[in-house]
């Protein structure tokens, strides 16, 4: 039998687990450091038990920025081969956890498919998959088939889940008095209103959390406590309903550490720049430290096509300022179904908002690719430079399609043999610089 239940269960008892040793490593921490922000709750190891190809990664502001990628079929979008490829081209690029948000068809293989075979996390709604998983209209479930419904999907093998826990019977009312420009843009949180508006029920994961918990901390599954009154506008943001929902997290997030059941607290959204860095410490209070993961957040609600660098701006805000996670955002986002081009899009944008927050929090190692990609450009060292590209398949093409003349093709097109770096190269050497 287990010595413990839960990796906080085991770093609470001082055990150093596989993923433990293994998160410790690739953060260049002291094993004995990482143990402690685990016990407290402000790391979390994302790692069910089931997920035996999994390659663990740890999640919290004093670690590495990681990224998620959604992806999932939908009625309009059925091909799982297409989506396949966009797993794939996420791990190729660097995601460190993968979101099945599929909404259509038979969606246990694929779940299946990834717990078996990804090394990245692995999360979920279960909410999504309730009504598709019944095959019943939403108001005809009940509060036993939602949690059924979290207990397949932690036997399945997934590292964490979003629950929706925070909107209650209140927010109703809350939505109805303040009158939002958006109301609820959380296709999850719009769900669970929707249903116990139907029903004149309470939110079943909120009314039975404790059964929740008790699933969770059987198969190690992570909550990822939904922010159903995420703003879904700049206008939204940062109001009532919103910091009261982020109020009920923060006495939820207690709850599941008492069962040592890990957590993290989902984010906005669509927020003003300005309020950026004022959400990130409120949260950081109310939920005394666990890890935040955000959806962007997007600056400003007018960039539908280039969504992926409006969150990407937010993103390195929120990062740099206490965000663990980031969710990407890609250049459909609020428009269609992202491609496997918009998957790589989306990635790349947060990539570059997670890494600039990390060398801006002085995280232990961030910069060294960055020195080593001056010294490469100094050197005019092109194969050096693309390895340590984000994306060295794009630079390299870019380059090749634009080459300089034979002469100088140590420099690039754009200057020639007016290249500063040649020119000073060349000086300092006291070598002739030839121009013409």
């Amino acid at each position: 039998m287990s010595q413990y239940t839960t990796q906080m269960d085991a770093a609470r008892k001082g055990i150093v687990t596989p993923q433990i040793e293994i998160v410790a490593k690739k953060e260049q921490m002291p094993v004995e450091e990482l143990i402690k922000l685990v016990a407290e709750g402000k790391v979390v190891i994302c790692a069910n038990k089931l997920h035996t190809s999994l390659d663990p990664e740890g999640i919290g502001s004093m670690l590495r920025t990681k990224i998620n990628v959604n992806l999932g079929v939908s009625r309009d979008c059925k091909d799982y081969d297409i989506e396949m490829k966009k797993v794939m081209s996420a791990i190729k690029l660097g995601a460190e956890a993968i979101m099945d948000l599929s909404s259509h068809g038979d969606t246990r293989p694929f779940r299946q498919k990834l717990t078996h075979e990804c090394p990245a996390m692995i999360g979920t709604v279960p909410v999504y998959d309730s009504v598709i998983h019944y095959q019943r209209d939403l108001a005809t479930l009940t509060a036993k088939d939602f949690i059924e419904v979290v207990r397949l999907h932690a036997m399945d093998g997934v590292d964490f889940i979003t629950l929706h826990c925070g909107i209650t019977r209140k927010t109703i009312e809350q939505i109805r008095k303040h009158k939002r420009k958006m109301n609820l843009v959380s296709r999850g949180g719009s769900l669970i209103f929707a249903w116990m508006s139907m029903t004149g029920e309470e939110n079943p994961f909120y009314e039975y959390y404790d059964e929740i918990l008790d699933i969770c901390e059987q198969y190690d599954v992570t909550i990822s406590l939904g922010d159903a009154c995420r703003p879904g506008c700049l206008a939204d943001a940062t109001d009532v309903c919103q910091i009261e929902e982020l109020v009920r997290l923060g006495e939820l997030t207690k709850r599941a550490w008492e069962h040592n059941v890990q957590v993290m607290v989902e984010g906005p959204g669509h927020v003003p720049l300005h309020q950026v860095a004022a959400n990130m410490e409120v949260q950081k209070s109310i939920c005394m430290g666990a890890p935040f993961y955000v959806l962007g957040p997007l600056v400003t609600d007018i960039a539908p096509g280039y969504d992926h660098i409006t969150g990407a701006i937010g993103g390195a805000v929120a990062a740099m300022h206490g965000a663990a996670f980031l969710c990407y955002v890609t250049p459909a986002e609020h428009l269609a179904l992202p491609n496997v081009d918009d998957v790589k899009q989306g990635i790349i944008a947060s990539k570059i908002a997670a890494h600039a927050a990390d060398i801006a929090k002085g995280i232990k190692g961030a910069r060294e690719i960055d020195d080593r990609m001056a010294k490469a450009r100094r050197n005019l060292d092109w194969d050096t430079q693309f390895a340590c590209a984000l994306d060295a398949d794009t630079a390299r093409a870019i380059r090749d399609d634009r080459s300089p003349e034979d002469d100088h093709s140590d420099t690039c097109s754009m200057c020639g043999k007016f290249c500063a770096v040649r020119s000073m190269n060349k000086a300092l050497a006291g070598e002739y610089i030839d121009i013409l």
